[in-house]
């Protein structure tokens, strides 16, 4: 084992992809010189070079629809957007030509592409750099979204992404980066398929991924001490999505709260809701319950932004609501 910090496996991630695939090349917005909005890519120009490792212009369209060309003609491009904010200016690219060219070829054409971003709140970097936009990326047909909220994702889930002959979007929760734990020396590739439990239970489960999976593991260990028993599912990958992990949880548990950073009105939260509502309906002994952003833009002000954003303390409170019903 190895003490390291998220930002440091995902370095480790995007070295060994340069290492063993000779096609693989890392371009986006200061990735080289500054080695990385989040420092994730210091050092990879060094040892890389210019032809590996990209600083591109601040046109999110045009580095994205030239990562898309270099796809279609053989390369492995792994693309950085600053932030989850920022990738709206190349949505038209991701949506219209990313996700529907297989389908619009008949499954000649694939867009083997890895697309990474900075998404969420809490640094203080206000309404343009701080929402989390993960769900709408999932409601699209086309792409994978991925979610790693461990040192064991951040370390491997790139590899498994550049197999991938579809895109895959990976969205890194910005305070996880400082995240710190210890790694296998071994850790390589996970599978971009299943939900993980990450904490068993028996009473009700607490469903979430990325940013808020920490907070979602503090608020099990409080209701535990209250003797409520949670079971904690990350989902990892919002799309596809694991249903079939989160249906078993909640057979089991036959209470559900999800935990989700996005705004609760046409959320992903929504998208899990009504699943299990469709699915495992006569499982529950509650309703399913949300804890999600207040709906207004991120504010910059520390103290509105903590207010704004789930909590741990709004985690404790939704899961005793959902205890309550008899």
């Amino acid at each position: 084992m190895k003490r390291t910090t998220y930002r440091e496996a995902l370095r480790d991630g995007l070295r060994e992809a340069l290492q063993r695939e000779p096609r693989a090349f890392l371009m986006g917005e200061d990735v080289g010189r500054y080695g990385g909005s989040y420092a994730v890519s210091k050092g990879l120009l060094e040892e890389f070079g210019e032809e590996r490792v990209r600083d591109t212009p601040l046109s999110e369209s045009a580095f994205v629809g030239a990562g898309i060309g270099a796809a279609i003609a053989g390369m492995r491009p792994i693309v950085e957007i600053m932030t989850v904010n920022f990738s709206l200016l190349a949505l038209d690219q991701i949506l219209n030509n990313a996700a529907t060219l297989r389908h619009m070829s008949g499954g000649q054409v694939g867009v083997p592409l890895v697309i990474r971003m900075a998404t969420g709140g809490g640094r203080q970097l206000a309404a343009q750099h701080s929402h989390s936009l993960e769900g709408w990326y999932a409601h699209i047909p086309g792409l994978r979204i991925v979610t790693p909220a461990t040192l064991e994702d951040a370390r491997g889930m790139l590899w498994t992404a550049l197999q991938d002959p579809d895109p895959v979007i990976i969205f890194e929760h910005l305070m996880l980066y400082n995240l710190e734990g210890d790694l296998a020396e071994e850790a390589g590739a996970v599978d971009l398929d299943f939900a993980a439990v990450r904490r068993e239970g028996t009473d009700l489960s607490l469903i979430t991924y990325g940013g808020m999976l920490g907070k979602t593991l503090q608020a099990a260990g409080e209701l535990a001490q209250a003797g409520i028993s949670a079971e904690v599912i990350d989902l990892r990958v919002l799309r596809p999505l694991d249903e079939r992990t989160v249906l078993e949880s909640v057979a089991r548990t036959r209470r559900a709260v999800i935990v989700d950073e996005g705004w609760k009105s046409g959320s992903l939260s929504a998208e899990i809701s009504a699943r299990i509502m469709e699915k495992a309906f006569y499982e529950l002994d509650a309703p399913v319950a949300r804890v999600c952003s207040r709906e207004v833009p991120v504010p910059y002000a520390r103290h509105l932004e903590e207010a704004t954003l789930p909590q741990v303390s709004g985690i404790v409170a939704a899961a005793k609501g959902v205890m309550s019903h008899a």
